[in-house]
């Protein structure tokens, strides 16, 4: 069960006055089980910041099995989803996104990848036996696909050594985390002058890279570089690939980090299940100097720990890099 009072409803904001919105463009595509994908991936990072991918390698039974435990905990009454015990922002949430004034039609889990199973004491039995195990079986898939793609960049970039990136995310610290995200359908969508329900407000993700795959319902949207908006057709048995903030500063800003949001849907119920890839809280981020090329750096450095808080304490919409971006001399 979803609730939601009509003060709070009121609260959320309708899309209205903005560029507009392109329904199904072409999005990278990228087969990830062609030699030449590498270079396919280059691209879309530079020009999209975003692609989906075929040919991932995830099991079918993976996607399939956690879609079906989601649906029955998000099925669950709300006292029984908010049994969660852990300190925010992990366990369960809904209609509000962080602590700073956002909220969206959306009830979300968030987890640490090396989460206790008891993060989910409130199953008992045979429920918690299964949902721990499918789990644990879809992030792992999740993350090894998220280092293929990391050392494909990083050969395409032509790095050494080809794990730069994706050892961040194999590191035993490293900071990573899973979200799933239900948007039950929403009665109040009732488009006028162009007006859309909100479902979760335009961002970027702070972390390297973010592995997202849905069910077959429409409301993600991306952000082109002239600030229009285009529809990403839904794609249940494949995944879509965001670079992250993190990834940006350390391309030097050659990558782009995606600004995206979601719609609410009047008539049925979106689940997305996101793996964001994070490095270890004390990773120093900075541009890689095999990328610079006597250029100069567009980015002060910082840590993880540093950036992921200035993040949480700032509002979806904000540019967080800005804080940590160099002023270029006059």
């Amino acid at each position: 069960m979803f609730v939601l009072s009509k003060p709070a409803i009121e609260q959320f904001s309708d899309i209205r006055n903005s560029k507009p919105t392109t329904l199904f463009p072409q999005i990278p595509l990228v087969d990830l089980s062609k030699p030449d994908s590498k270079h396919q991936i280059i691209k879309a990072c530079e020009e999209f910041g975003f692609f989906k991918v075929i040919n991932h390698g995830v099991p079918i039974e993976f996607i399939s099995r956690l879609e079906s435990e989601a649906t029955k905990f998000f099925s669950l009454p709300l006292c029984e989803k908010e049994k969660t015990g852990q300190p925010k922002p992990y366990g369960y949430g809904n209609k509000r996104i962080g602590t700073n004034g956002d909220v969206g039609w959306v009830e979300y889990l968030l987890l640490t990848t090396n989460q206790d199973p008891n993060l989910l004491r409130f199953l008992s039995g045979e429920n918690l036996e299964s949902f721990s195990f499918t789990l644990n079986s879809y992030m792992s898939a999740a993350k090894k696909m998220a280092c293929e793609i990391l050392e494909m960049i990083a050969d395409g970039l032509k790095i050494q050594p080809r794990n730069v990136f994706s050892k961040l995310l194999m590191d035993v610290q490293s900071d990573s985390i899973f979200r799933l995200n239900h948007y039950p359908p929403c009665p109040d969508v009732q488009p006028m002058n162009g007006g859309n329900m909100i479902g979760f407000g335009e961002h970027t993700d702070p972390q390297i890279i973010s592995v997202l795959r849905s069910n077959n319902t429409s409301g993600l949207q991306i952000s082109l570089r002239d600030g229009s908006w285009i529809s990403v057709p839904p794609d249940q048995n494949s995944f879509f690939i965001n670079v992250g903030d993190s990834l940006q500063v350390m391309t030097n800003g050659r990558f782009k980090s995606v600004k995206h949001r979601v719609l609410a849907n009047s008539v049925k119920s979106r689940l997305s299940m996101i793996y964001f890839g994070g490095p270890p809280l004390s990773e120093k981020i900075a541009p890689l100097p095999s990328l610079m090329r006597g250029e100069q750096s567009l980015y002060k450095e910082f840590t993880w720990f540093e950036y992921k808080k200035s993040a949480y304490d700032s509002r979806l919409a904000d540019n967080r890099l800005m804080h940590f971006e160099r002023i270029a001399a006059s």
